[in-house]
């Protein structure tokens, strides 16, 4: 790898955090490559894509944005008419048009079952905090990572609030409308449907698709060589 090369940016998703990325980050920086895993606030769309949107500014060169799960929404929020993107990957995450949010995306095709694992509590500020109940969350955020690694994740999970997830996207033009797209994702995540994962892919174009066989939706950790391999082929391609 080259000093020319763009920095990874790592947004997590909902019901996790930035350790999510850990095996990712250990195979990228073993390729020479600078990498930052985002904490992603979790707590409204446009305040998200805000914060990522400030985190790529600081780095001052290009950046190679990528997004699990909800991070998918933050991304391509984030991304949208910044310069400084030049390319993005999809980690089991969602691709919205205009005014798309990730509730309404995760209900587009059957299969998710997300909202019987949850658990709700009001906040302060409006709205309620949503995490995944600790007792369902291995077999639902990830099946196959092993009972005490699913145990931490668990324990650590970071809550997103209703708002976030039913808030559309309000860019007109969504960062992978025009900035080249990778995917990653497994055939058994039970949060978001493969069908959802597929129909995204195929609506921006991607420029590689990897589907794993038996993946959760915890690919990042339980795959985390497949997920680092395509993060290199967009970081390449940039």
């Amino acid at each position: 790898m080259s000093d020319t090369n763009p920095t990874v940016v790592l947004v997590h998703g909902a019901f996790a955090e930035s350790s999510s990325w850990n095996g990712v980050i250990r195979t990228l920086t073993q390729s020479g490559l600078t990498v930052v895993a985002a904490a992603n606030p979790l707590r409204s769309l446009s305040g998200d894509a805000a914060y990522v949107r400030d985190v790529v500014a600081s780095i001052g060169g290009p950046v190679v944005l990528v997004g699990h799960s909800y991070g998918g929404m933050v991304i391509t929020e984030a991304s949208a008419d910044n310069a400084s993107v030049v390319g993005l990957v999809y980690v089991a995450a969602f691709v919205p048009g205009q005014g798309q949010s990730a509730l309404e995306l995760s209900g587009s095709e059957p299969g998710s079952t997300l909202g019987d694992a949850l658990s709700a509590y009001p906040v302060a500020t409006g709205g309620n905090d949503l995490m995944i109940r600790q007792e369902l969350f291995h077999h639902q955020f990830a099946a196959d990572v092993s009972e005490g690694e699913a145990g931490l994740m668990a324990a650590t999970q970071r809550p997103v609030t209703d708002v976030a997830l039913s808030e559309g996207l309000a860019a007109a033009t969504p960062g992978w409308s025009n900035i080249p797209s990778w995917f990653v994702f497994g055939d058994a995540d039970l949060n978001i449907p493969v069908a959802v994962h597929r129909a995204g892919a195929e609506r921006a174009s991607s420029r590689g698709t990897t589907e794993i066989a038996g993946a959760s939706h915890a690919v990042g950790v339980s795959q985390p060589d497949a997920v680092a391999a395509t993060i290199l082929e967009a970081v390449n391609a940039a």
